[in-house]
């Protein structure tokens, strides 16, 4: 078998201390030879139950092994071979900078894994340093600066042994260092790399901070941290004080992102900047608060939602991006199917009356799929009015009120108003109550044509709440032309894209065999520059449309169970589920089979691949 030189030395090591003959070496071979590429070398080793945890710890910790960091988290099967990769590209061109700082600050691993596959797995002791309290009498034996070039940091005492937290424990010669200051007795811990580097840091320059933030410091961070959003595409900024930093993060493709980090003195200036441009009270820091603000940036304004919250190290700002200039998009390009979208177009956009639903969690992106449908629909003879929380993107030619309860301008109190200015489209922001709930469909049976969204997993679940809102059946059943649930799914990266073969694991969860995707496209991307060594770039809408016919409205009138209406229209209405439009993409080589199973609803088996295309027409 060819093993790569890690599993080599692994298997080696477990011989040479007698914990596996030279017989069951060749075993462990064979087995590993007959299984995938992804299976560790390590887990053939106990699944043949020829190693013991505690001897697995105690060869993994031998100084003749002296494995690397990034090999070991590998070989336990928390790191791809290809992200390793990727992370040690990333330290080769950003110096000395620790691997698994790399690795948490690029959510190759979260830190919780990260340090729990140290501790837990292989018995070092681990030290919150948010928490705890250093020895002083410990600390000053040491020079910080040998201790910060090295990467340790001592903690405390216990008995005859010192506590050191080392940002690599396998690092052999941060441990010789360690031990020139301490002899032999100490004891090897772990704690976050970033911790340890930032209370070194603290530590050299024997204060917190030479530079005070002023006002004018705390308006350039602001600045810089939103502009850096925008050119991100950033969805959200979330800035968090922690007890020793405050850290900034975005979203982007619905998954936060390590931005940077800012000395915890910063945390009250910077808050207050914020809460200044958002016309939030800088005196309150005991509530939580919201508020709006404008940004210019490059000559386009921006809106941004703040929502302030009183956390124990401060507060926590999470600033929402808004009215986004490429966010309207036209229709055909948000991602539905071709018969799909002809549908839409003529069976529910075309309707003169009645009540569209859009369903889906936040952030699914039901508010573009609601003004790419306003856009569609918006001619000059057509009056379209809106009542949202907040507006999120302002349209020339339509009647915009967002929604502010300071100022008694409340859903109830806007929507009374709304059907009095002879609208012939009403956009509902969201259904929040039975109030909303009963507009909509009562503005429906009146003639109007109505747009709104709702908080349900999918299509059917919309009709259920409906009704469990104390909307009347026939209400439902007479007034709902659609309702149209949507998720969107991160995109494979097309600079590091590369063929996938589902496993049987994944293939399982979707009721498959292999012999039902091999003809397909799968793909995975392997992490680069351009995607931030995500393996994503961008995102995708998968779209369930359960446009109601005469055998779903009688199911509706029958008070039928969920199972019976999403039987009825999977067998009459050519309905497509989200994780069958979802499953398109993916053969299509456009998403990540991890992606669905993150994101979809798993509610019932889907139908074969070739079933979906021809009904989705592609």
């Amino acid at each position: 078998m060819q093993k790569n030189p890690i599993q080599n030395k692994i298997i080696a090591a477990l011989v040479d201390d007698g914990f596996l003959t030279p017989e069951k070496a060749k075993i462990v071979e064979r087995v590993k030879a007959k299984l995938s590429s992804e299976t560790t070398i390590i887990n053939v080793l106990k699944d043949l139950n020829y190693i013991t945890d505690s001897q697995l710890k105690k060869i993994l910790r031998s100084d003749q092994l002296s494995l690397r960091i990034g090999d070991l988290l590998v070989e336990f099967g928390h790191l791809t071979p290809e992200k390793l990769k990727a992370a040690l590209d990333i330290q080769s061109r950003e110096g000395n900078k620790q691997l698994g700082q790399i690795i948490i600050d690029h959510h190759f691993m979260s830190e919780h894994d990260f340090l729990e596959v140290l501790s837990v797995q292989l018995g070092f002791p681990y030290v919150n340093l948010s928490v705890e309290e250093l020895d002083s009498k410990i600390l000053d034996q040491a020079p910080m600066k040998w201790c910060q070039s090295n990467n340790f940091l001592p903690v405390r005492q216990e008995e005859d042994r010192v506590i050191i937290a080392f940002a690599d424990p396998f690092n052999q010669t941060s441990i010789n260092s360690a031990k020139k200051l301490y002899g032999d007795k100490i004891e090897i811990a772990i704690s976050s790399p970033g911790s340890i580097d930032r209370l070194l840091q603290h530590l050299v320059s024997g204060q917190k901070s030479e530079k005070l933030i002023d006002e004018n410091t705390a308006m350039g961070i602001v600045d810089a941290i939103i502009s850096a959003a925008i050119l991100a595409g950033a969805s959200d900024i979330h800035i968090e004080p922690l007890k020793d930093r405050l850290q900034v993060k975005f979203r982007i493709d619905g998954i936060l992102v390590f931005h940077r980090e800012l000395p915890p003195e910063s945390t009250a200036m910077v808050t207050a900047r914020i809460k200044v441009l958002a016309k939030a009270d800088i005196t309150e820091k005991r509530k939580h608060q919201d508020g709006r603000l404008s940004f210019e940036h490059k000559g386009n304004v921006y809106d941004l939602r703040a929502s302030f919250y009183a956390a124990v190290f401060g507060e926590k700002v999470v600033l929402r991006i808004l009215n986004r200039i490429d966010q309207i998009i036209p229709l055909e390009d948000i991602g539905m199917s071709p018969k799909m979208l002809t549908r839409y177009r003529r069976d529910v956009l075309g309707v003169p009356s009645g009540v569209l639903i859009i369903t889906g969690p936040t952030g699914s992106g039901k508010t573009t799929t609601l003004y790419s449908s306003i856009k569609h629909i918006k001619q000059p003879e057509i009056s379209i009015i809106t009542a949202e929380d907040p507006v999120e993107f302002v349209m020339e030619g339509i009647t915009q009120c967002s929604i502010n309860p300071n100022i008694n301008l409340t859903y109830k109190e806007t929507l009374r108003h709304v059907v009095r200015q002879d609208p012939d489209v009403i956009v509902i922001g969201e259904i929040r109550d039975n109030y909303s709930a009963e507009v909509a469909v009562h503005a429906a049976l009146t003639g109007h044509k109505v747009l709104t969204s709702f908080h349900t997993e999918d299509s059917i679940s919309g009709l259920i709440r409906l009704m469990n809102m104390n909307i009347e059946a026939f209400l439902i059943s007479s007034t709902v032309v659609c309702v149209l649930s949507q998720r969107l799914l991160r995109k494979v990266c097309t600079h590091c894209t590369r063929p996938h073969k589902p496993s049987a694991g994944e293939l399982k969860l979707l009721n498959f065999i292999p012999q039902d995707i091999f003809q397909y496209n799968f793909c995975k991307g392997t992490g680069c520059q351009k995607c931030n060594y995500t393996g994503y770039k961008g995102r995708v809408a998968v779209f369930e449309m359960l446009v109601l016919n005469e055998k779903v409205r009688e199911a509706i009138l029958e008070h039928k169970s969920t199972f019976d209406i999403r039987k009825i229209s999977l067998e009459t209405t050519s309905l497509v589920t989200l994780m069958e439009d979802a499953l398109s993409k993916a053969a299509d080589g456009i998403t990540t089979l991890d992606e669905i199973f993150r994101c979809v609803p798993r509610l019932i088996p889907p139908r074969s691949i070739q079933t979906i295309k021809q009904l989705s027409g592609i």
